[in-house]
């Protein structure tokens, strides 16, 4: 297929999922929106929105060092968390603990693939449910959304054991809420935006498909289930986490 099809030209707002697909739209694509609801970019959301710069981090690498080398906290896994370290990628931990100028926050999907945008110089959003109004509206008044100035929505999606790609109901729902935001774009949505937003117009009930989804259920048999919960609200933050220098700050 020819990489010019693959990046959905003529469009003012572009859809695709993971890593793969970030680095096949930032080509083109004037922004990048990643949307790892469960449960990246939700703890940037409330990371950011208490005072923190979160720095994106892969997994498994040296977050620990990095974060020794520029000053900041390395979060943890949720399971790791001591009680003179509660920092961790954990929304619900996130929200009460002590707030500190610099978090580093790794995880495998979302802070992987914000990450390795970040290197394109442009502009990276991070969006969930709970801000998807305002990362729209924000958008708009940025002035994407025209087909030379398009909007990339990625869905950061989900790992099976073997490192593939796995789509997940919750990346998918919180790219369509993004996308529905921006629904009125100059440029009109690609294809493949255009079908990530039905899904979104044919589930009647989003918050109970996200429990019921398989992030959503794990997250509850993991004991998380706080996490799940304060992911789902849609709208009820104004924060527009913005990655500038390899951090997210407040837009």
């Amino acid at each position: 297929m020819s990489s010019a099809v693959q990046v959905q030209p003529g469009s003012g707002a572009r859809f695709d999922w993971g890593l793969a697909g970030a680095a096949e739209l930032s080509r083109v694509c004037a922004v990048l929106v990643v949307v790892d609801v469960l449960s990246f970019t939700t703890a940037v959301d409330v990371a950011v929105g208490r005072g923190m710069r979160v720095h994106p981090f892969p997994w498994g690498a040296q977050a620990g060092e990095y974060a020794r080398r520029v000053g900041a906290v390395a979060a943890v896994g949720r399971s790791a968390t001591m009680p003179d370290h509660p920092w961790s990628l954990s929304p619900a931990a996130l929200s009460t603990a002590p707030v500190v100028a610099d978090l580093v926050l790794p995880s495998p999907n979302g802070s992987a693939i914000s990450a390795a945008a970040s290197a394109t110089g442009r502009p990276v959003v991070a969006a969930c449910l709970r801000n998807a109004p305002a990362v729209g509206r924000w958008l708009h008044t940025q002035g994407y959304g025209s087909t030379t100035a398009p909007i990339g929505v990625i869905a950061a999606g989900e790992r099976w054991p073997d490192g593939s790609l796995r789509p997940s109901v919750e990346d998918q729902l919180g790219a369509a809420s993004v996308l529905d935001a921006v629904s009125g774009v100059s440029g009109g949505l690609s294809v493949e935006a255009a079908m990530a937003l039905a899904a979104l117009a044919s589930t009647p009930d989003v918050a109970a498909a996200i429990r019921g989804c398989v992030s959503g259920r794990e997250l509850v048999e993991l004991g998380f289930a706080g996490d799940v919960e304060l992911a789902l609200p849609v709208g009820v933050s104004e924060v527009v986490p913005v990655l500038r220098q390899g951090v997210f700050v407040p837009a």
